[in-house]
């Protein structure tokens, strides 16, 4: 009987895993472990500040972010998420955060919350008690944050507090004798690091308890720390600050600060919401009202002219460059791009160089060493502002009217010509409505830049020169964004709200303008069909 002799073939395992898909997974993993990680560190960090809306906030778009990118159905969302993100961070946020702002007292004096402004007032009106004990301390630190570890002399238990929380028992604080000298959770100051912060000890007043009224500690010398009392007694039930030495009373008459019977006030104050306040003042106030009126004209007079000016010369060069008998076009055409081709805060510098009144270019070598005024005389510095502008414009305008002339063909030309136009009229009938239909949207674009040219005007002279007759902040050259520059962030008295209620005005003057543009291109376009 003969012998079957069987084959046996190993069991089928299945495809074997795609190593590339794998790493893929991994770096997915550690990519998205890094944003989480990230993002759950910035909402401790929210918590720890009271900001809770803004920590949920962030773990839910953390959560939707894992579930977008770990599902495998979700594919247009993976590329579109990033950049929904950064438009919501960059973009909605600012711009709905400064409409917010606007209807605010945001600025100097008005900052914080109204408990941190009155911790502020009894902090700068400390006295000290004369017949005070003395709290031998140490000086501790928590992730960089100073306090005082406190012995009370009486009772030789431990305490710790710091700038911002009142004295708080330590039940394991470690001791040298009758003095802490240790707590958990803190690490101790060495006399060299004492030494090294001493001006930054010297100036930490710890509450002494959750009453702002019992006053703080605060140390000389890192060693002992001696009760001081504010000059100032807080009332919370009738909302109102009392001046001990004198007895003036401030109260709380909803203006965000603590105001006296004759009109004088505590700085600093808190934040409110004002409403219009700021929208009535600036076309109210005559301080106010000035500055904006003829700002607001000269920024039209600026973005106008730059447009019409570097649109015309762009025009002319191209149409010159355009004759086919002119030999170099090239040549001349990389010559004319060069002013776009530079970086423009560099450009503009070069230029404010130039146009110094006693040592630049112009005056020394052009003038024979004339002593004009280009930056600092208030007309002079407006004419320097545009034809600086114009240098640095002219070459992209020159670009966009070379490509829209050579896209217009050539057979409307010849059909005009046959039907009897001359070079003007063909211009004016049918290259130039052509022309404007295309870069229509390229002038408003440029219209906008310019209404917004901040760099061109800080770099160049700085809006200067200074108008005296305003207490605002604010130059002869300078434009809408740079005033709320100003008025934000320049001066003694910086006002966010007033400087958030000029961009929003800023921003309805662009959008309206360019509404009406764009609805006016339809007319042109009307000459193409």
């Amino acid at each position: 009987m003969a012998q079957t002799s069987t084959t046996r073939r190993p069991a089928s395992r299945g495809p074997a895993p795609d190593r590339q898909s794998v790493r893929s997974l991994l770096v997915k993993i550690v990519l998205l472990g890094i944003v989480d990680a990230i993002s759950v560190y910035a909402a401790f960090a929210l918590v720890l500040q009271d900001n809770w809306v803004v920590a949920i906030v962030v773990l839910a778009v953390t959560a939707l972010v894992n579930w977008i990118y770990f599902s495998r159905r979700l594919i247009p969302a993976k590329y579109l998420t990033p950049g929904l993100i950064f438009l919501a961070v960059f973009q909605v946020f600012v711009l709905l955060y400064t409409g917010y702002v606007g209807f605010t007292n945001y600025g100097t004096g008005h900052n914080g919350t109204k408990q941190q402004a009155v911790s502020s007032l009894l902090a700068s009106s400390l006295q000290r008690v004369e017949d005070s004990p003395t709290y031998p301390v140490t000086v501790v630190d928590r992730l960089g944050e100073l306090g005082l570890l406190v012995t009370d002399p009486s009772t030789g238990e431990a305490y710790v507090g710091t700038g911002d929380e009142p004295l708080a028992a330590v039940p394991d604080a470690e001791f040298e004798g009758r003095k802490a000298v240790s707590a958990p959770g803190w690490t101790s100051l060495s006399f060299q690091d004492v030494i090294a912060r001493t001006e930054e000890i010297t100036a930490l007043a710890v509450p002494y308890s959750d009453d702002p009224n019992d006053g703080a500690l605060r140390t000389p010398d890192g060693s002992n720390a001696y009760r001081y009392l504010s000059t100032l007694e807080f009332d919370e039930q009738a909302g109102s600050m009392t001046n001990t030495q004198t007895g003036v009373v401030y109260s709380d008459i909803g203006t965000g600060a603590f105001v006296a019977e004759d009109g004088s006030e505590l700085r600093p104050g808190w934040q409110i919401t004002v409403g219009f306040d700021n929208f009535i003042r600036a076309f109210t106030e005559p301080s106010i009202r000035g500055p904006l009126v003829y700002v607001t004209i000269w920024t039209f007079v600026f973005a106008i002219a730059s447009v019409f000016l570097c649109f015309a010369l762009g025009l002319l060069l191209a149409i010159t460059f355009q004759n086919a008998r002119m030999r170099g076009v090239k040549y001349y055409r990389l010559l004319l791009v060069l002013p776009y081709a530079f970086p423009a805060f560099l450009s503009i510098l070069v230029w404010k160089g130039m146009m110094n009144e006693s040592f630049g270019f112009i005056n020394q070598v052009i003038f024979g060493g004339a002593d004009i005024p280009w930056l600092t005389d208030p007309s002079l510095a407006k004419v320097s502002a545009i034809l600086v502008n114009v240098w640095l414009g002219f070459p992209y305008m020159f670009l966009i009217c070379t490509g829209a002339l050579q896209a217009i063909p050539e057979e409307l030309t010849e059909a005009a010509t046959m039907d009897g136009a001359r070079g003007w009229g063909v211009f004016r009938q049918i290259k130039l409505p052509l022309l404007l239909s295309t870069t229509a949207p390229v002038l408003i674009a440029s219209f906008a830049f310019n209404f917004n040219n901040f760099n061109l005007v800080y770099l160049l002279n700085n809006g200067g020169p200074r108008d005296t007759t305003t207490s605002l902040p604010v130059g002869h050259t300078d434009l809408l964004i740079s005033m709320v520059y100003k008025v934000a962030f320049t001066g003694q008295n910086r006002d966010y709200g007033l400087a958030s209620a000029f961009s929003i005005l800023i921003f309805l003057i662009v959008a309206a303008i360019a509404v009406i543009s764009f609805s006016r291109t339809k007319a042109l376009e009307e000459i193409q069909r």
